[in-house]
C-alpha cells in the first residue's frame, strides 16, 4: 500500500467524484483511477461503487475509511517529527480552548511546557463547544480544554479536571456593589438586566432555575466572550452569572448566589487512536495531574 493511494482514496471518499478528487490531489483522473484500483486489488474488494451520478462507498470502503485516515495522520506525524528532530526544532502544538474557560488557569502548565520544549510553536484557538469538537475532529487541535461537549463521538478522550459553581458578576456602580452586598438570592435578581455568553455551557439549566423561581429579567444581552461580558456590565448596569474561575476585572466584583446549585465540569480532551506529539502528551499529563483545588474548585469526577 502506497501513501499516495491512501491520499487519493480519502479525497475520493470526501468528494465521491473521480474528477474532483483528481483535481484535489493534482493528478490526472486516469492516474487516480489506477491508484484506487491497485488499492482495491490489495484490499480484496471494491472501495467505491462507480455510478454516473450516485457514486458511493461500499461496505468495505466505509470500514476502511477511519483506518486509512489514521494511517495518513500517522504518516504525516512521522514526517513532522522527523523534520523536527533533524532540524532540532519542535513541531507546532495547536490547542483549542472554549470561550467560557479562563486561560489563566492553564498558564502555569504552559510555562512548564515552554521550559521543556524551548522551540515549541504554540497555537491557541478559541471557540464555542461545537467549534472545539470540530477542531478535534478535523485535526486542527491536538488538545482542547472545555466544559461539557454535547456532541457524541466515540473517539473523544475526556479527562475531567475540576468542578465549579457559579457566582454573580456586577459592575462597581451596581447597587449590589454600592451596598457592599456579599450574597443574594435569585429573587433579588428580578428586573435586572442579564448579560450572558452565546453557547454558555449552563445556559439551559440556568434558564430553567430562574424561571422556576419566577425571576424575570428586565432585558437580556448576549456576548461571545467573558471579556465582552465584563466590559458590558458597567455600561448596561446589569448582572452576569459566571463560573467561579472565570475572568475577573478591576471594574467588577463577585457576589455569592444563594439557593442555586448550578455547577459545571471543566475537562481536557484529545482524540483516541490519533498520534500525539510529545509536547501534547506533556501538556495533557500536566493538566491531569494538577491540584485544581488551589483555585477554589473541587476535583473533577
Amino acid at each position: 500500500m502506497e501513501m499516495h493511494q491512501v491520499r487519493y482514496f480519502l479525497a475520493l471518499a470526501d468528494t465521491l467524484n473521480f474528477t474532483k478528487a483528481a483535481d484535489e490531489c493534482h493528478v490526472t483522473q486516469p492516474a487516480l483511477t489506477r491508484a484506487i484500483k491497485q488499492l482495491e486489488d490489495e484490499l480484496g474488494g471494491e472501495l467505491i461503487r462507480r455510478e454516473r451520478n450516485h457514486s458511493h462507498l461500499t461496505e468495505l470502503g466505509r470500514r476502511m475509511l477511519p483506518l486509512l485516515q489514521q494511517c495518513l495522520e500517522a504518516a504525516n506525524s512521522a514526517k513532522t517529527l522527523a523534520k523536527a528532530v533533524h532540524g532540532n526544532e519542535i513541531a507546532p502544538l495547536a490547542v483549542t480552548i472554549s470561550n467560557g474557560v479562563n486561560i489563566e488557569l492553564a498558564i502555569w502548565a504552559l510555562k512548564e511546557l515552554f521550559g521543556a520544549y524551548p522551540g515549541i510553536q504554540l497555537r491557541i484557538h478559541r471557540g464555542t463547544p461545537d467549534m472545539v469538537m470540530e477542531a478535534l475532529r478535523s485535526g486542527e487541535a491536538e488538545v482542547a480544554i472545555a466544559c461539557e461537549i454535547a456532541q457524541e463521538w466515540d473517539r473523544l478522550d475526556r479527562w475531567p479536571l475540576f468542578k465549579e459553581s457559579v457566582e454573580l458578576a456586577v459592575a462597581l456602580n451596581h447597587r449590589f456593589s454600592r451596598d457592599n452586598v456579599e450574597e443574594v438570592s435569585l429573587s433579588d435578581l428580578s428586573d435586572e438586566a442579564l448579560v450572558r455568553r452565546f453557547a454558555c455551557e449552563y445556559a439551559g439549566e440556568l434558564s430553567r432555575v430562574i424561571l422556576s423561581q419566577g425571576v424575570t429579567a428586565r432585558s437580556t444581552h448576549e456576548v461571545e466572550t467573558e471579556q465582552d461580558l465584563l466590559a458590558l456590565l458597567e455600561s448596561s448596569g446589569g448582572i452576569g452569572i459566571v463560573s467561579k474561575t472565570s475572568l475577573r476585572s478591576p471594574t467588577t466584583r463577585r457576589v455569592r448566589l444563594r439557593d442555586i446549585a448550578l455547577t459545571r465540569t471543566v475537562s481536557v480532551f484529545g482524540v483516541a487512536g490519533r498520534h500525539r506529539s510529545s509536547a501534547a502528551t506533556t501538556l495533557l499529563n500536566l493538566l491531569r495531574s494538577a491540584d485544581w483545588t488551589a483555585f477554589g474548585v473541587s476535583e473533577g469526577a
